[in-house]
């Protein structure tokens, strides 16, 4: 359901355009090294041990958070390159909010810091399955290698906005956005 004062569809795209983000890719720091900084796989963001409470600190620290190709994370400046801690994913999807319908609907998520993202070609949803207990982790790219663990809540309805579709001789449970199909999981087989 859309709340009355969500913003449409062409808003919500504009916005995004207008947000520029420091341009931390293309920074070259020395590194400096590692500080006790961990974001927990709820996204709760801590330093010394204790959750960093002010808000605004996790939204100015998640704007030069970079994740390398050595697999770990940093938070990046022109001066220097410092690593962190990231138990999971560094952001968390926390609401979902869908425009249209079938392969004509977009969904637009918010994370945890308030970034909203439209699932499609360059923001992709994907989920891993525990192979011990089946679990599945849904993710979503936020931005350059900086995923948002789906929260169960949203996962649940993008479960209710899934459709069937045929890939192969599987049969896949999914959701479109922004023209591109993005499998949740096998179809249930009936017994």
């Amino acid at each position: 359901m859309i709340a009355q004062n969500t913003p449409d569809l062409a808003t919500i795209m504009a916005r995004l355009k207008a947000d520029k983000l420091p341009p931390v890719h293309s920074w070259n720091p020395p590194f400096c090294g590692d500080i006790d900084m961990r974001i927990a796989r709820d996204g709760t963001w801590y330093y010394m041990g204790s959750p960093i409470g002010r808000q605004a600190m996790v939204k100015l620290f998640s704007s030069v958070l970079r994740h390398d190709d050595d697999g770990k994370y940093y938070l990046v400046t022109p001066a220097e390159k410092i690593g962190i801690t990231v138990e999971d994913a560094p952001f968390v999807a926390v609401e979902c909010t869908p425009h249209g319908a079938g392969e004509d609907q977009t969904l637009v998520f918010r994370t945890n810091v308030d970034d909203q993202v439209i699932a499609g070609p360059d923001h992709p949803i994907r989920v891993k399955t525990n192979p011990d207990s089946g679990e599945p982790a849904p993710y979503l790219r936020v931005r350059d290698r900086l995923d948002a663990l789906i929260t169960r809540a949203v996962f649940y309805q993008l479960v209710e906005l899934a459709v069937e579709r045929r890939v192969g001789d599987d049969y896949l449970l999914g959701v479109w956005s922004s023209g591109v199909f993005f499998a949740l999981g096998p179809m249930p087989q009936e017994s």
